[in-house]
């Protein structure tokens, strides 16, 4: 399970590194697909900002995290930061739904990573929580 984890937390990095990519680009973006899926207005938004950095950077960060916490097979302290993870992507998904109406791709990838990295990170530990009692 380890490396099923640490494989998603690395594109997990991929889909904010492309975000990233987005917040920086200044030509049009190659993800605007139509009047509801825009990564250039979503990565432009004020909403892609938290104290100064782009939200994308904290995603990268988020994602090394749980990389590391998975190769050091810390499940139980993996899932408290996928869970806080996941929050927050939940909290960017009702910005991009409620207040911008917009969905970017690269947010709505790893919005379903993190959901994943969450429901494993959980699985494993009550696996392993159930093999302890044993």
């Amino acid at each position: 399970m380890r490396w099923v984890l640490i494989v998603l937390a690395v594109a997990g990095i991929a889909a904010s590194a492309l975000a990233l990519r987005e917040h920086y680009r200044t030509d049009t973006s190659p993800c605007s697909i139509n009047e509801r899926w825009d990564c250039g207005i979503v990565n432009h938004s004020p909403y892609a900002m938290l104290f100064g950095v782009p939200v994308a950077v904290l995603g990268i960060a988020g994602y090394l995290l749980l990389g590391l916490l998975a190769f050091m097979k810390a499940y139980r302290v993996m899932l408290v930061a996928a869970l806080g993870g996941l929050g927050f992507a939940l909290y960017l998904a009702h910005i991009e739904s409620a207040v911008l109406g917009v969905w970017c791709i690269y947010c709505v990838m790893s919005l379903g990573i993190i959901s994943l990295l969450s429901v494993l990170a959980l699985g494993t530990v009550i696996v392993k929580s159930m093999g302890r009692s044993r």
